[in-house]
């Protein structure tokens, strides 16, 4: 494990609890330094809106992200079962579990994964959502990755928390929804990128980031510019 990339990624997660911060930005950070760090293929992140209900805020690339989707459609899956229980899961072979999560398991081994674990972003009793691991070949994690990879998802779940006052419901629920306004914007401004420019999404979303970042903006903030065309986003094609 790169131990300076690790120290690294603990400072810029904790930099987010005293500023007024990008949250998917925030998470693509996380599920990309996951991939980067842990020996993992792909990782995302499910967080639970106003009602409780489970959606994908960020994920390392598109395959795991509709794979996401597909386990919430089909509400079936480990990451499901961590979010409602608050404990991890972890499955060292997809090819064990098809009796217990057969349309899960099919559909991630049909995606190339043959291993899940599943994190709590969890802060004392109360869990918002998941942490969620995946690798391309069977086999067990590392053990030594295991608990590193807990203590990012903690980190997370922290700066998620961190600004509640005495409406600390009121507050968080705010702060996600408007994530989740963010993420329709993000994917709708992706789709017209990728179809604008002949890419994929994934180079869409990349493109999107960088720019927002090279111009110290929100994502939402530039995706909502590509789509009604409100201004020129110089490098985007508009």
């Amino acid at each position: 494990m790169d131990q300076q990339l690790l120290a690294k990624t603990f400072v810029e997660l904790a930099d987010n609890l005293v500023a007024d911060f990008d949250l998917i930005d925030f998470l693509r950070l996380l599920t990309d330094r996951c991939v980067a760090m842990l020996d993992v293929s792909a990782a995302g992140v499910l967080l639970a809106d106003r009602d409780g209900k489970l959606r994908v805020m960020a994920a390392s690339d598109e395959q795991v992200r509709l794979l996401e989707l597909f386990q919430l459609q089909n509400d079936e899956g480990p990451c499901l079962k961590c979010f409602r229980t608050g404990v991890p899961v972890i499955v060292s072979d997809l090819g064990t579990v098809t009796a217990r999560w057969p349309r899960f398991a099919v559909a991630a081994q049909r995606s190339g994964f043959g291993a899940v674990q599943a994190l709590p972003m969890r802060l004392r009793d109360e869990v918002v959502g998941a942490l969620n691991l995946f690798r391309t070949t069977p086999g067990p994690f590392d053990p030594a990755a295991v608990p590193v990879a807990q203590a990012l998802a903690d980190v997370a779940t922290i700066s998620l928390l961190q600004q509640r006052t005495a409406q600390r419901s009121t507050v968080l629920n705010e702060q996600l929804q408007t994530a989740l306004n963010s993420r329709v914007l993000i994917e709708q401004a992706k789709g017209k990128l990728a179809e604008r420019q002949g890419i994929d999404m994934e180079q869409a979303f990349t493109a999107l980031r960088g720019y927002a970042r090279s111009h110290n903006r929100r994502l939402a903030d530039v995706a909502r510019a590509l789509i009604d065309g409100s201004e020129p986003l110089a490098g985007l094609g508009s």
